[in-house]
């Protein structure tokens, strides 16, 4: 017997969270009877679950990893008329991502059906590390980067990055990607944060006067973007999964 929400959220029907949604939005149903209360235990080899009517089908997990264009949405463009990420990816599953990436920014997107990694990556709980390559306007001093990493109160939330550092040259850092080096008047800072807040880094940088021109993201956990070319995706590989799925059991211990 599993909680109904994760059953919900590994047939792909979205995150965890949302589902939970959906169950007290009274919009689920279990053997004909609607199911309003978080934590309702199922079997899903025989139970019939139906959302809006409809029955739920157990995909199998598929982990997919996009190199997301900038000018794409990462989730659904609910007022219409934007270019949706997901479909640079042809598949007959439900993908959602695992964490977004604003319109504007670019780089790696995970795509996913299995609803709890998707959860336990997005959580600021967990505090799943991810790495950023920044184009901002202006050279930071020392001074200011450690504002960035010390924290800055925005809109009353504290953000803060976990660390920074100048990149003087993308080749330095192992890049095998044809970004261009940083201009004068600009410079490239790579930027590791957990959390994660919507627009974060945009702040942060903002916030110190030193707006982001271009953002794309680089890793996330133990993933990376690698030599993936803009617009392209690819399966995880299983010792990525693997390695995915041990990091997210550490740090939920």
């Amino acid at each position: 017997m599993e909680r109904l929400q994760k059953v919900l959220a590994h047939a792909g029907i979205a995150s965890r969270r949302k589902c939970e949604e959906l169950i007290l939005q009274k919009r689920v149903r279990v053997n004909g009877k609607i199911v309003s209360e978080l934590g309702t235990k199922v079997d899903p080899a025989r139970d019939k679950i139906q959302v809006d009517g409809k029955p739920i089908q157990i995909e199998p997990p598929t982990y997919i990893v996009l190199h997301k264009p900038k000018g794409y949405l990462s989730d659904v463009d609910e007022m219409g008329g934007k270019k949706l990420a997901i479909d640079l990816v042809p598949s007959h599953e439900r993908l959602y991502a695992a964490g977004r990436l604003d319109l504007n920014s670019e780089g790696l997107l995970l795509l996913t059906n299995d609803g709890d990694l998707a959860h336990r990556i997005t959580h600021p709980r967990y505090e799943h590390e991810k790495e950023y390559l920044a184009l901002v306007e202006g050279d930071p001093t020392e001074e200011t980067l450690a504002r960035l990493s010390k924290g800055i109160l925005y809109e009353g939330n504290w953000l803060r990055a976990d660390s920074v550092k100048k990149v003087r040259r993308l080749g330095e850092m192992g890049s095998r990607h044809h970004w261009r080096d940083a201009r004068p008047g600009e410079c490239w800072l790579r930027i590791v944060l957990h959390e994660g807040r919507k627009r974060e880094i945009r702040h942060l940088c903002g916030a110190v006067g030193h707006p982001v021109k271009r953002l794309i993201r680089t890793r996330i956990g133990p993933i990376e973007l690698g030599a993936l070319p803009v617009g392209k995706w690819r399966a995880l590989s299983q010792r990525e999964i693997k390695a995915l799925k041990n990091q997210l059991r550490m740090q939920k211990t």
